[in-house]
């Protein structure tokens, strides 16, 4: 970001959508918009001036919003925030946005679109504010990243998964937000079949879970699912946060499950990577693992404090492999964490404590 404030170049075809937008952006005297009505049109603006984010559509004329975020990270890597309807309608586009580079994805609805924008102000501004601290790298830099993924599932065959029934003696539980799907991607496909039962919070919209959980679930050799209400935790077995749903881990008699509910934001989220991590203390103690991974903001911090202090062990993902490195940050700068390494090796640092 220059001295004279964010720039953002807002990318729709709609006149009332770039409207809306700008008349929320530039409420921040810190943030400066501009206006483009299709990709051409918006890479024309961005070679005479660079922004430092950039939010865009996703259907859009002359060019689809993915083949303009794969252009934009190919040739001029900059932030870019989707701000989509057919993130409603088909939340595989949506995850196809998130790993062609986009850091956010906003979804927009089809009708009373002015109304939910201006109710999402904060979602908004928010949004932009986390996209201008992302780390940005271009596409070769991102395929280079990608070779430690190979999938468990190409040594180990899927239906060996483990499936069993015993309450177990550890967890390992994580929490992440922006640039946090593909540093899943990479934990969880490094993972073994019988490693403990893992719990996560992703910072992710209602709807978009379920889809991002079902594409893990088909590259890693351990079961990913979308948690729902009394999930029994199991080795082998990952379970993600709902979106707009906290999450617990409870005891229920001799089980140890997981439980769904409402509630307020926490740490301006919901769920909460802080709500996890309580729960996960109170009820592991000194046989739980807590990691926080990239991600904007102080969620996870304190949580991951009162892990540290039950006795857990607690390990950040690195400023260098982060894309934001706020929610590690925070969580160091409390005294919350015991280790510090790079995305590719928090795995094997998690493996390590727990089999300790």
């Amino acid at each position: 970001m220059n001295g004279d404030g964010l720039q953002v170049l807002v990318v729709d075809d709609s006149a009332m959508v770039r409207q809306v937008l700008q008349s929320i952006l530039g409420a921040d005297r810190r943030i400066h918009v501009k206006a483009a009505a299709d990709p051409l049109i918006a890479w024309a603006k961005m070679q005479k001036e660079p922004p430092n984010v950039v939010i865009t559509d996703l259907e859009m004329p002359r060019m689809d919003g993915l083949t303009f975020i794969q252009k934009i990270m190919l040739e001029m890597p900059t932030p870019v925030v989707v701000c989509s309807g057919l993130a409603a309608r088909g939340t595989e586009l949506a995850l196809r946005a998130l790993e062609e580079g986009a850091v956010e994805v906003i979804t927009k609805p089809k009708v009373g679109v002015r109304e939910f924008l201006h109710e999402s102000a904060v979602t908004l501004l928010d949004a932009v504010w986390s996209a201008s601290q992302a780390q940005v790298r271009s596409r070769p830099a991102l395929a280079r990243a990608a070779v430690p993924r190979v999938s468990v599932a190409a040594v180990v065959p899927r239906q060996n998964k483990s499936c069993s029934a015993e309450a177990p003696s550890g967890v390992i539980a994580v929490g992440a937000s922006t640039g946090g799907t593909e540093a899943l991607r990479v934990f969880l496909t490094a993972l073994p079949t019988d490693c403990p039962p893992v719990v996560i919070v992703q910072h992710m919209p209602e709807g978009f879970t379920r889809a991002f959980a079902d594409r893990l679930n088909k590259e890693c050799g351990i079961e990913v699912a979308e948690a729902r209400d009394g999930d029994q935790l199991q080795v082998g077995r990952a379970l993600i946060a709902p979106g707009n749903r906290h999450m617990l881990v409870n005891r229920r008699g001799e089980e140890l499950v997981v439980q769904i509910i409402d509630g307020p934001l926490i740490s301006r989220h919901r769920p909460s990577v802080d709500v996890l991590f309580r729960s996960v203390a109170i009820s592991f103690g000194p046989k739980a693992v807590g990691v926080i991974m990239t991600g904007m903001g102080d969620d996870g911090a304190q949580g991951l404090c009162e892990m540290k202090e039950a006795g857990a062990a607690t390990i950040a993902q690195d400023a260098a492999s982060c894309i934001v490195f706020g929610m590690p940050k925070e969580a160091i700068s409390r005294g919350a964490v015991n280790v510090v390494v790079p995305l590719e090796k928090l795995a094997s640092a998690a493996l390590g404590v727990q089999r300790r």
